[in-house]
Order: structure tokens, then C-alpha cells, then sequence
């Protein structure tokens, strides 16, 4: 074959890769390895001041060093997503018209934090200053805890009493109520609608757990159900209130904003004997979280059972139950185990911080079924004192990891980015980078750095845009480094590889 036929051979092979989409042939020997994948989430519990701020009533400052103290802590231990609690009893961390100042922020309901600063903002901005996603956690029905000590006239308990119902030692806004569901859509609509948030957070708490001996009390609005003609069993319909809740929730979430995503945080077992092994609490019959449905119907973009319970667990195998919900999976949504390093230390539980590593290697190997693990909770990650964190810090978060993508949300890419990179005369490199989209399109920026014959992930804010990269022993120079740009909604562009000609001298 002569080279005028096989240019034009080459010309046709490559016009036909590029019309069927695919990516041209490239070095392999440059090309990095996909990047980890891993949702690395961490809860931050505001009710009774469990992880911040570490007291009702600290000063601006004193909340705000807090804040970032836990945020800086976040990136050291190279996690990628915070959970925040921005509503704990039908309260506020953040300006409301709907709803008044927690008093776990400022030591009295109502009460707004003086000088005055948007909390919730606050934390957004500097989360993502630092490449950290904001997810907003909200409780939806309870609406007081015993350990609360002040009320606010603009509370729901004053300004709706006959919604609000005292159960044990808690206050509940009735879920059977469609009044009470229509406040606390409103509540999630009016942050979804004004706040960056890259997520919307519920966890276990829909009926309350029962009290011994004592139902909830939902007397009016159950019979007001049946003289409409309802023909459901009470326990029904509760499910069926809390089911009309979660799809309603999932529907105006994307109605403001479809890349918000909205995450589930049930309590691990949907019911005894799922699967056959596991005993304990029926939150089916308990809660009314029907949790199995959700998931099967797709009302969520991620999933984040409460598998509080060790690998070794009999009654509560940590692997089957992670391996029953994956296989109630049926659209393919995210599942992001929760896992438990609290119990690490504690007297009663007496769990060895290796069970953390453990959980989490467990998952991964069910990547991509399984996709990362949320911890509850940061309080628990702050010192290396229960010695979780150096396990963490040493093993599998020791580098960088991009969290999953949504593609049932979208799954364009966005544009390869350019790159500059020089040798530093030392081993190392000067790396300068930019977009070639737009600004929408740009969240993160993975980096990937070859020295010898090792890769290593290094993901920066979008703000980012430029790195010196060094040599760690004089056979490890760098040789090759690539970049990728990733979108707000985990979609990664092509990336762009330039081999890095060190002088050998």
C-alpha cells in the first residue's frame, strides 16, 4: 500500500471513530488511569450541637472558626462532600421567612446571629472554595427536641398549633396532615431555590420511632381520611403520606434545579428478613418508610442506608445488607453506604478503628454498585484520638478521589481544558491551565501527576489555575502530567496529557 493510500485509509478510519463518538486512539503509556471514583461524605449534626457549632450561643467569630476548622479538617482527610443539618426541629440555620433561627445556633429560637451572617451561605462558599460539595440536611416532621429550651412566637408549634402534635418527650408535625406537608416542601423549595446547595439531605426520621405502648397521636387526621372516603389501613396509609412526600420532594427539587441532587439516608434495614439473616427493627412497620419503593421507583440520586453494624455482625451483616439494597437498585442510583466511626472507642461498642477501613474496602469492592460511604459523624474525625483519621489519612483516602457522576441527571462532559506544563529544572513541573467552556460547565479539576511509574489524583476547586509540582526522590521525577475538567455534576471532560521532557543532567 502505497502512503498516499494510507493516509487516506487513516482519514477515513478516523472520520468514522469521531461520527460514531468515540475517543481517538492515544499512547497508553501517557494516558492515566481512571480517576477514583468515591463519594466520601461526612454528616455535620447541628441538633443539640453534636458536631457545630459546639455550643448554642458562641459569638460570630467563635461559630465562623468552627466552621472552618471542620471544612480545612474535611480536605486534610481528603473527604469530598459535607452534610450539613440546616433544619433540626422546624428551625433555621439559615434567614427565613418560613421558619425561626435555631436556638443550637444562637442560644435562643428566633434570634439571628449578631453581627449578622447567612450560616448556610457561609458554609456553601467556603466548601466550595475548597472543592467540597454543600449538601443541605433537613429533618421534615419533627418539630421539637426535649433537649431544646426556648421557643420563638413565629414557630410552628405557635402560629400552627393543630399541626403540631406531642409525642413522648417530642413535638411532630402530623405527616397525615397535608397542611404539614405543604410546609415542609415550601422549606425545601425556598432553599433549593436560593442557595447553591449541590444536595438535598433527609435521613431516618419520618413517623417518629414508637414509644412503648403509645401510638402516634393522628386521630383527626386519620378520621378526616376516612370520612373522605379513604379506604387504606392506618398503617397505609401513613406509608402512603410519607410515599406522596418523598416523590412530591424529589419533583420540586428538580423543578427548581435538576443538577441538585436529592439523597435518602433510610435506616438500614427495610424490614427483618431482608435479607433472610437480619433481625431488628421494622421501619416499614415502624416508620412507615416504605425505603425499599423509593429506591425501586427511582425517587432519589443517591441512596445512603444506616449500616451501623459491623462486618462481623450476625443478625446485621454490614456485606449482606449492602448487597441487599444494591440489588433493590433497580434504576441504577447511587448508594453510598452510612458507616459509623462514633462507635469506634466507644465503651459499650467496642469497635476497632480498623472496621472502618474494612466497611469501606468492602464497598469499593463492589464499586460501581457501591459508590463511597458517608461517616456519621465529623465530631468523630476531628482529633486522631479514637485513631480512625490516620487510618484514613495513610489508607484508602490518601489521595484524591472525584465523586461519582449522576448520568440520569446529564452526562455531557465538558470541553478539554488546555495545559500548560514546563520542567522546573529540579525534577518538578510548572503547570498553568483555563477552560475552553463555560463557566458552568467547570467545578473541579482533576490533575494527574506521573512520577516514575506511580500516578497520583490531585483534585482543586474550579477556582484553581495553576500548579508547581515537585519531585519526592531524585528517581521519581515527573515524567508525565494530564488534566481533566469535571463538571458540577461529576461528568469529566477528555483529558489533556503532556509528557514532561526532564533534563537528565
Amino acid at each position: 500500500m502505497n502512503k498516499h493510500r494510507f493516509s487516506i485509509l487513516r482519514i477515513v478510519i478516523l472520520g468514522l471513530i469521531a461520527a460514531a463518538g468515540c475517543k481517538p486512539w492515544s499512547d497508553p503509556a501517557l494516558e492515566p488511569p481512571p480517576a477514583m471514583r468515591e463519594m466520601r461524605g461526612v454528616w455535620v449534626a447541628t441538633v443539640v450541637n453534636i458536631d457545630w457549632p459546639s455550643k448554642p450561643g458562641l459569638s460570630v467569630d467563635e461559630q465562623q472558626r468552627e466552621m472552618l476548622v471542620i471544612l480545612e479538617r474535611a480536605r486534610e482527610l481528603k473527604l469530598n462532600a459535607i452534610i450539613l443539618q440546616v433544619r433540626t426541629s422546624c428551625d433555621a440555620f439559615y434567614p427565613s421567612d418560613l421558619e425561626p433561627w435555631s436556638e443550637y445556633l444562637t442560644g435562643q429560637q428566633g434570634k439571628p446571629p449578631e453581627p449578622f451572617y447567612d450560616p448556610l451561605q457561609m458554609w456553601i462558599t467556603e466548601a466550595h472554595n475548597r472543592g467540597l460539595e454543600l449538601h443541605a440536611w433537613f429533618n421534615p416532621f419533627r418539630a421539637r427536641h426535649p433537649n431544646a429550651t426556648t421557643d420563638s412566637p413565629s414557630h410552628i408549634s405557635k402560629t400552627h398549633p393543630e399541626l403540631v402534635k406531642q409525642y413522648g418527650k417530642y413535638q411532630w408535625i402530623d405527616p397525615g396532615e397535608p397542611a404539614a406537608r405543604e410546609h415542609t416542601l415550601k422549606v425545601f423549595r425556598d432553599v433549593v431555590h436560593r442557595y447553591d446547595i449541590d444536595g438535598v439531605h433527609i435521613d431516618d426520621y419520618f413517623y417518629p420511632y414508637p414509644e412503648k405502648g403509645v401510638d402516634f397521636p393522628d386521630d383527626p387526621s386519620w378520621q378526616r381520611y376516612r370520612k373522605s372516603g379513604g379506604k387504606l389501613s392506618r398503617a397505609d396509609w401513613r406509608r402512603q403520606n410519607i410515599n406522596e412526600l418523598i416523590q412530591k420532594l424529589y419533583q420540586t427539587i428538580k423543578d427548581e434545579k435538576k443538577d441538585v441532587k436529592f439523597g435518602i439516608s433510610p435506616f438500614g434495614i427495610w424490614k427483618p428478613g431482608n435479607p433472610p439473616v437480619v433481625q431488628g427493627f421494622n421501619q416499614y412497620e415502624s416508620l412507615y418508610a416504605d425505603a425499599r419503593l423509593w429506591l425501586n421507583k427511582g425517587w432519589c440520586d443517591y441512596y445512603t442506608p444506616q449500616l451501623y453494624w459491623r462486618i462481623s455482625a450476625t443478625s446485621q451483616p454490614y456485606k449482606g445488607l449492602l448487597d441487599w439494597w444494591i440489588g433493590e437498585n433497580k434504576l441504577g442510583r447511587n448508594i453510598y453506604p452510612g458507616i459509623a466511626p462514633y462507635r469506634v472507642g466507644n465503651t459499650r461498642q467496642n469497635w476497632p478503628p480498623q472496621e472502618i477501613v474494612e466497611q469501606i474496602e468492602a464497598t469499593r469492592a463492589r464499586y460501581p454498585q457501591a459508590g463511597g460511604t458517608v461517616h456519621f459523624s465529623m465530631k468523630t474525625l476531628m482529633t486522631d484520638g479514637n485513631g480512625v483519621a490516620p487510618l484514613l489519612r495513610e489508607g484508602p483516602y490518601k489521595f484524591d478521589a472525584l465523586m461519582p457522576a449522576s448520568p440520569w441527571l446529564d452526562n455531557d462532559p465538558p470541553p478539554q481544558p488546555q495545559l500548560t506544563a514546563t520542567p522546573d529544572g529540579r525534577g518538578g513541573a510548572h503547570l498553568s491551565w483555563k477552560s475552553r467552556g463555560k463557566g458552568e460547565d467547570l467545578w473541579l479539576w482533576a490533575v494527574y501527576i506521573r512520577r516514575g511509574g506511580e500516578w497520583q489524583l490531585n483534585v482543586f476547586p474550579g477556582h484553581i489555575n495553576h500548579l508547581e509540582v515537585s519531585q519526592d526522590t531524585v528517581t521519581r521525577k515527573i515524567s508525565v502530567v494530564a488534566l481533566s475538567a469535571v463538571d458540577r455534576n461529576g461528568n469529566e471532560s477528555r483529558r489533556k496529557v503532556v509528557e514532561i521532557k526532564q533534563d537528565e543532567k
